[in-house]
């Protein structure tokens, strides 16, 4: 299958006829269709795509308040708009937004399907609170990592800061995953190197392909590097992006990771009564 990331910078403010939310909405379906014209089966996008990145501001501090203005229903507008795209181009999509559900607000993936249909919902486990990443002021933690059996193959999803912590996407793979999704928002900040290395090593121990998708741009005092990449079940750059926006593809064999993690013994030798 072909898959593409759509790196992209968010607008932050509005234009005089369009909010932020809405500018951005714009731009993700606009890559929906250019992924889907250039023959891609899966486009997937960076941490909450349609915001400004508002937890670089403590709740308290921030010129957004409490980012209300962001919160999104899994009913609501934004959501149905990118359905309604993915089966006006008949492709698959993973965006992620700030959605707000029974009475909480979560970092949350979504995977839609090719006829617009909503499989399922990915919510941030594990959630930061660091400086420019005060996540815990605006998010509450998901409830444990969900493998989606499509018929593309099977897709996990680990969002931004769940990938620092080896569990995420080990669970991901041991609960079926070949593909696992892993939108972010990295910045020049941080160490770039250490992230493209720690994507790949997790790909090649679990014999899984991982695609990390990356915002970029300038946003206040942030910085986003971009350098989205898709790392192969052997641990190879399939593909990474530059700096700036840029719609990444490649092509990528998931019944070939699930051979490849049959044949290999990292999955299948583990001893978890010896683990803390």
């Amino acid at each position: 299958m072909r898959i593409a990331l759509a790196q992209m910078h968010m607008a932050a403010t509005a234009d005089g006829t369009a909010t932020a939310v809405d500018r951005n909405l714009t731009r993700s379906i606009d890559l929906i269709e250019r992924a889907a014209e250039a023959g891609a089966s899966l486009v997937m996008f960076p941490e909450v795509q349609l915001s400004p990145f508002f937890p670089q501001y403590p709740r308290k501090r921030s010129p957004y308040g409490d980012a209300s203005q962001f919160a999104m229903n899994i009913d609501g507008p934004q959501v149905h708009a990118l359905r309604k795209a993915c089966a006006t181009y008949g492709i698959w999509s993973s965006p992620n937004l700030y959605i707000e559900q029974d009475g909480a607000r979560y970092d949350t993936s979504l995977l839609i399907s090719s006829t617009g249909e909503l499989i399922g919902t990915q919510q941030m486990v594990h959630i930061a609170q660091a400086e420019k990443f005060y996540e815990q002021d605006y998010y509450a933690p998901g409830d444990g990592f969900h493998v989606f059996d499509t018929p593309l193959g099977r897709i996990g999803i680990v969002i931004c800061f769940d990938r620092h912590y080896p569990e995420s996407i080990r669970t991901s793979v041991l609960r079926g995953a070949d593909l696992v999704l892993v939108p972010t928002a990295n910045t020049l900040a941080e160490p770039l190197e250490m992230f493209d290395w720690e994507v790949r090593v997790q790909a090649f121990h679990n014999s899984a392909i991982v695609a990390m998708c990356n915002r970029c741009g300038a946003e206040d005092g942030m910085e986003f590097s971009g350098r989205s990449i898709i790392a192969g079940p052997d641990g190879s750059t399939v593909a990474q992006a530059g700096a700036g926006d840029e719609l990444l593809l490649a092509d990528v064999d998931l019944a070939g990771a699930r051979a490849m993690r049959g044949s290999k013994p990292y999955t299948q030798l583990r001893r978890p009564r010896l683990y803390v």
